[in-house]
């Protein structure tokens, strides 16, 4: 299995709710950089949070890559979803090659624990930080960062 996990990038740091916050133009620029490294790659779908910065997130890698088919939106991809449901649901997709977008500390911690197998050494992902894991399945501690893409 290939997993890309992709932090939205910048959004502004108010709106009615949190789940409101829209991307700045930077962080429209930060999305841009981070989905020239999907470019070519496999993806069979792209799960995304349903907070808008993470929906314009995933639009924005959706249309740069072509992608045919729609992106998902989930429920389990919020900024405080738990570690182990989002492990639970990506065994459940059966899917190979996935990109999930969605917010600290909810990638950092997702990371680590595929990493290292626990949430202590949580990933240092900022905004439209990309990383890629391999691995035989998304079981914790069991999968590989080759790559963490920081966005400027």
């Amino acid at each position: 299995m290939k997993l890309w996990v992709l932090r939205h990038g910048e959004a502004e740091p108010r709106a009615n709710t949190d789940a409101e916050r829209r991307l700045t133009g930077h962080g429209r620029e930060q999305v841009l950089h981070s989905a020239a490294h999907l470019l070519g790659q496999p993806l069979q779908a792209i799960y995304a949070s349903p907070f808008v910065r993470a929906q314009q997130t995933a639009a924005l890698v959706h249309d740069t890559l072509g992608f045919a088919e729609p992106v998902r939106t989930v429920p389990w991809l919020t900024p405080e979803s738990n570690v182990q449901q989002v492990l639970g649901q990506l065994e459940r997709l059966g899917l190979e090659h996935v990109l999930l977008v969605s917010h600290q500390p909810l990638v950092g911690a997702l990371v680590g624990l595929l990493e290292h197998g626990h949430v202590q050494q949580a990933a240092p992902m900022g905004t439209a930080s990309l990383a890629v894991l391999e691995g035989d399945w998304p079981l914790a501690g069991l999968m590989t960062l080759n790559h963490l893409h920081h966005a400027p």
